[in-house]
């Protein structure tokens, strides 16, 4: 597969495989066997980054890629996360001992001496970044971490964090499906030369094509409580999912393969990280990195979708209060 490079030089797969839904969120959790499978088939294939955090499970999507990627360790980038205190009910906690702490269970259950990229999984108001890159930077003089990312961080946190420490990735949602980072993270990014490794780009199964406007989704599977995929909502956001198949099926690729090629062309420092539970779809994706869109194309997409308005909120309102009153306290600091 073609590789890109992030911030600091790190050349990864134009592609990753985001692994949170190996183990929890999107249904039952695979099979450990089917698990290993997974992962190391889409090694095969040519991705050779990948993403999971130690809340994922909690703890059991580490130990899975852990074992997945033991005997393949040295050719692969691996990144995971910490920001989370699971023996506090999941509480935000980046202080610097709790970073310490979270990395070596990290470097345990991933049967690793390094992390290839340590993210911050969400800001921690409590927190000043400025602890936070340090202790990171720390961690890199050690050796225990090579480069350090942040997770759904804001501008001014991205600044505060690189002055300390280089930052090599921001990940963030990102797709035809939600667009904001356009509006002041990408300049940023691109300003200060950080790579950029989207989530979600096939809009949590929106854009595949395969979610029907009648579709319903079970107490395991997080989608329950977005808006967007609420009955009422999923129903309206049809007509943009049948625009964008229509233009897919024009273009002679499927739907995902088009959601992500849309994401690869946008900026070449740019690696999204869709996630499956099927190595048929790992296929299918890594397809989409050999998928040149023009200018033209791009122009053509953005006129196919103008004027669908998507219907719903990214978040639930119970979770987007919750970011709220994080980002309250924050500006009080």
């Amino acid at each position: 597969m073609q590789k890109r490079t992030l911030g600091s030089g790190l050349e990864v797969s134009a592609i990753g495989l985001g692994c949170m839904g190996i183990s929890q969120s999107f249904g039952a959790p695979l099979p450990l066997p089917d698990a290993i499978t997974l992962i190391r088939g889409a090694f095969e294939r040519g991705i050779t980054f990948f993403d999971t955090a130690e809340v994922y499970g909690p703890y059991k999507n580490e130990e899975v890629v852990g074992e997945a990627l033991a005997p393949i360790r040295d050719q692969v980038v691996l990144a995971t996360k910490f920001g989370f205190d699971m023996a506090a009910g999941g509480a935000m906690n980046s202080q610097p001992q709790h970073i310490r702490a979270a990395v070596e269970g990290s470097l345990k259950r991933l049967r690793t001496d390094r992390v290839d990229i340590l993210y911050q999984h969400r800001v921690d108001p409590n927190v000043p970044m400025e602890d936070v890159a340090g202790t990171v930077k720390e961690l890199i003089a050690e050796g225990k971490v090579l480069h350090f990312g942040l997770s759904e961080a804001g501008v001014k946190n991205i600044r505060r964090a690189h002055a300390v420490q280089p930052v090599t990735a921001l990940q963030s949602e990102y797709s035809l499906w939600w667009r904001e980072p356009e509006e002041e993270i990408l300049p940023v990014l691109e300003e200060l030369g950080i790579g950029f490794v989207p989530f979600s780009p096939l809009g949590k199964g929106f854009l595949t094509g395969t979610v029907a406007k009648d579709a319903t989704f079970g107490k395991d599977d997080f989608r329950s409580t977005v808006p967007r995929f609420a009955p009422q909502n999923l129903a309206a956001n049809h007509a943009f999912a049948e625009a964008f198949a229509q233009f897919a099926s024009d273009k002679k690729v499927t739907p995902s393969q088009l959601a992500l090629a849309w994401v690869l062309a946008q900026k070449p420092w740019i690696v999204p990280i869709p996630g499956t539970t099927k190595l048929s779809r790992i296929e299918e994706n890594v397809g989409s990195a050999k998928i040149a869109l023009s200018a033209a194309d791009l122009s053509a997409l953005d006129n196919a979708l103008a004027g669908i308005e998507l219907s719903g909120e990214r978040y639930s309102p119970q979770h987007q209060a919750r970011i709220d009153r994080r980002q309250r306290r924050f500006k009080r600091r």
